[in-house]
């Protein structure tokens, strides 16, 4: 019984390799798409946002720099 369950395990295992073997070309054309479309659509678009957001950042910083240097006088002349 133990050499039986044995090839039948083995034989699972075969038909398990043959599968995902004949499924590999198809992942690996999926990857490549999902890899194109991350290249082309959603890298350009994070790249825009990031830009966007450290202008708006700078911004805000410049601002907050002109509030603090109006409150508190020379910054250099302060102490520390």
């Amino acid at each position: 019984m133990d050499d039986q369950k044995k090839r039948g395990f083995e034989n699972f295992g075969r038909k398990v390799d043959e599968k995902v073997n004949d499924a590999l070309p198809r992942i690996e054309e999926e990857l490549k798409r999902i890899i194109a479309y991350l290249n082309d659509e959603v890298v350009p678009d994070v790249r825009r946002n990031s830009l966007k957001a450290m202008r708006i950042a700078s911004e805000k910083l410049s601002a907050l720099a002109d509030r603090w240097e109006q409150g508190h006088g020379n910054p250099q002349g302060g102490t520390r």
